[in-house]
């Protein structure tokens, strides 16, 4: 994805705004909006940045989970699963 296929001044944005959101959504290709000739805020649609932010989300468990196994923070899956099985088995308490 090349974010400078779509970098659109804020003149753009101002007068073409419902034709923008509807590219958006239509696309799910982010816009780039500049000011002055600057680069100032990236838009997307919410699909996209909702999926955006699950990935985040994923990598953070992993980047977590990653570090448990190296400093040493783990357990056999069975001694898991039994652990769990007694849990459920027993009574409420």
């Amino acid at each position: 994805m090349r974010l400078s296929t779509q970098v659109r001044p804020i003149s753009y944005l101002k007068a073409n705004a419902a034709e923008v959101l509807s590219d958006l959504a239509d696309s799910r290709q982010p816009m780039v909006i500049t000011q002055n000739g600057e680069a100032k805020a990236v838009l997307q649609d919410v699909a996209s940045f909702e999926q955006g932010q699950e990935t985040l989300a994923m990598l953070k468990l992993l980047a977590l989970g990653q570090g448990d196994i190296e400093a040493g923070r783990t357990r056999p899956a069975r001694a898991v699963v039994e652990r769990l099985r007694a849990k459920a088995a027993r009574p409420d308490d």
